[in-house]
C-alpha cells in the first residue's frame, strides 16, 4: 500500500507543479467567460439594422401599422413608399435604403406564399429575421382587423396548451431542467475521459521512452504501478475540476452580493431551476461517475501507452477502439435523455463502459422515480468491478509491454499478454 501511495504522490505532485497545469487551470475559466461574452459582443456588432422600402400594391399596409412596428424595436426599419416607386426600384441606394420589398395585389383571405427582399447584396436569414417578424406582425393585424377580432379575442387566441412530462413517482422533477443537467454532466465527463485518459497514455509512453519504467517495474507490481498512476492523475483531474467549481461559486456569490436587477434575476432563475433537482445526490453521483469512469478508461489508455513506442500514429490507432466506446456512450446518452426509462437508457446506464455518461443523464430526472435505487446500486457496483478488472487487465499488459521495444503490437497480442500465466 505504501508503494501505491508513493506512486500516487509522485504522479500528483509532478503534474500539479507544472506551469502548464497552473496556466490551464486559470486560463480555462477566463477563456470560457471570454467565449460567452465575446460571442455576445460579436453577435451584437454583427447585427444588421436594415432600412427597407415597402412598395405596397395590396392597399393593406399603411404608415400607421409600419410606424407602430418600427416603434417596438429598432431592428430594421420599414418605410412605406407611396410615390416614385420606379425610382426606388431603379436606384434604392440613392434614397438611403438597403433594399426593397414589393407587396403584390392580393386578397387578405388568400395571403401570399413568399416575398422577396431585393438588393444587390447577399444577406443571410438572420439578417432579415427582424424584418420578416415585423411584416408578419403587420399581416396578422390586417387579418384580425378584417375578421373583426378585437384585442381581447386576440389574447384568447394566442393562449396555447403546453404539455410537460411528469413522473407521478417523482412529481418535483422538471423534465427541461433534468435534460439540461443531463447534457452538461454527460459532456463534462466525456471531455474529462478523453483529455485526462490520454494524459495517462502519454505519461506511460514518456516513462517507457525514458527507460524509467524499467527501474520501477523491478520493485513494484504491475497492478500497483498502474493503480498508483491512475489514482495520481485522477487526483490531478479532480483538483483542477474542484478549482473550476470554486471559480463558478465565486462568480455566483459575487453576482448575488453585487445586486442589480440582472444579477438578482440570474441568481433567482438559477435557484428556481435547481429547486426541482436533488442537488446533493446529483453532485455525489457526478463525483462518483466522474472518478470511476476516469479510472475505468484511463487504465485502458495506460495499457495502450505501455504497449506502443514513440510513434503517436500507432498510439492513436490502438486507442481508437477505446475512444469509440466514449463516443458511443454520447450517442446512448442522447437516446437516454429522450427516453430515460427505456431499454437503451437502462442497459446504457448499467454496462460499465457507458454508465458514467448515460447514468448521469438519467439521475436528474429523479431517484427513485426514474432511476430505482437498485439500478443505481447495480450500476455503481458493476462500474467498480469493471474498474478493478481494467486495472488488472492493464497491469498485465503493462508488465509485458513496458519492456518491449521496436515491435508494433495489436489488440489480439495485448489480450494474450493479459491472460498469459506469469
Amino acid at each position: 500500500m505504501n508503494k501505491i501511495f508513493i506512486i500516487i504522490k509522485r504522479e500528483y505532485l509532478t503534474r500539479v507543479r507544472k506551469k502548464t497545469f497552473i496556466i490551464s487551470t486559470i486560463l480555462f475559466p477566463l477563456l470560457y467567460l471570454g467565449l460567452i461574452f465575446g460571442m455576445g459582443y460579436i453577435a451584437d456588432k454583427s447585427k444588421q439594422n436594415l432600412k427597407v422600402a415597402i412598395i405596397d400594391n395590396s392597399g393593406y399596409f399603411s404608415d400607421e401599422n409600419l410606424g407602430f412596428q418600427n416603434s417596438i424595436d429598432d431592428n430594421s426599419t420599414l418605410t412605406l413608399i407611396k410615390d416614385s416607386t420606379e425610382k426606388i426600384i431603379n436606384d434604392y441606394k440613392a434614397e438611403g435604403f438597403d433594399g426593397y420589398i414589393v407587396i403584390p395585389a392580393i386578397n387578405w383571405k388568400e395571403g401570399y406564399d413568399s416575398l422577396y427582399f431585393k438588393s444587390e447584396k447577399s444577406y443571410g436569414s438572420s439578417s432579415t429575421a427582424a424584418m420578416e417578424a415585423k411584416l408578419n406582425r403587420i399581416w396578422s393585424g390586417i387579418k384580425n382587423d378584417s375578421l373583426k377580432i378585437g384585442s381581447e379575442q386576440q389574447v384568447i387566441l394566442k393562449k396555447r396548451l403546453d404539455v410537460s412530462p411528469k413522473n407521478i413517482q417523482d412529481e418535483n422533477a422538471n423534465a427541461k431542467t433534468a435534460e439540461g443537467i443531463g447534457y452538461v454532466a454527460g459532456f463534462l465527463i466525456y471531455f474529462i475521459l478523453l483529455i485526462y485518459g490520454s494524459q495517462v497514455m502519454m505519461g506511460v509512453m514518456e516513462e517507457k521512452t525514458n527507460r524509467i519504467a524499467e527501474v520501477i517495474v523491478s520493485s513494484v507490481k504491475p497492478f500497483q504501478m498502474m493503480l498508483g498512476k491512475i489514482l495520481g492523475i485522477g487526483l490531478v483531474a479532480l483538483t483542477q475540476f474542484l478549482l473550476w467549481i470554486g471559480f463558478v461559486l465565486i462568480v455566483y456569490n459575487v453576482g448575488k452580493l453585487s445586486g442589480g436587477d440582472m444579477a438578482s434575476g440570474l441568481v433567482g432563475s438559477i435557484q428556481n431551476m435547481f429547486a426541482s433537482v436533488n442537488v446533493p445526490l446529483v453532485l455525489f453521483c457526478f463525483g462518483f461517475y466522474f472518478l470511476a469512469g476516469f479510472f475505468f478508461y484511463s487504465s485502458l489508455y495506460g495499457a495502450i501507452g505501455s504497449a506502443v513506442n514513440e510513434d503517436m500514429r500507432e498510439a492513436q490507432s490502438l486507442s481508437f477502439p477505446v475512444t469509440l466506446l466514449v463516443i458511443i456512450s454520447i450517442a446512448l446518452m442522447t437516446a437516454a435523455i429522450n427516453d430515460p426509462t427505456g431499454p437503451i437508457a437502462f442497459w446504457g446506464s448499467i454496462i460499465p463502459f457507458s454508465s458514467p455518461i448515460v447514468m448521469m443523464a438519467r439521475i436528474p430526472y429523479g431517484v427513485p422515480g426514474t432511476v430505482p435505487w437498485w439500478q443505481l446500486g447495480l450500476s455503481m457496483s458493476l462500474l467498480i468491478l469493471g474498474f478493478i478488472f481494467t486495472v488488472w487487465f492493464a497491469g498485465k499488459i503493462y508488465r509485458t509491454g513496458i519492456l518491449m521495444y521496436g515491435k508494433k503490437p495489436s489488440w489480439k497480442e495485448m489480450i494474450k499478454w493479459a491472460f498469459r500465466k506469469n
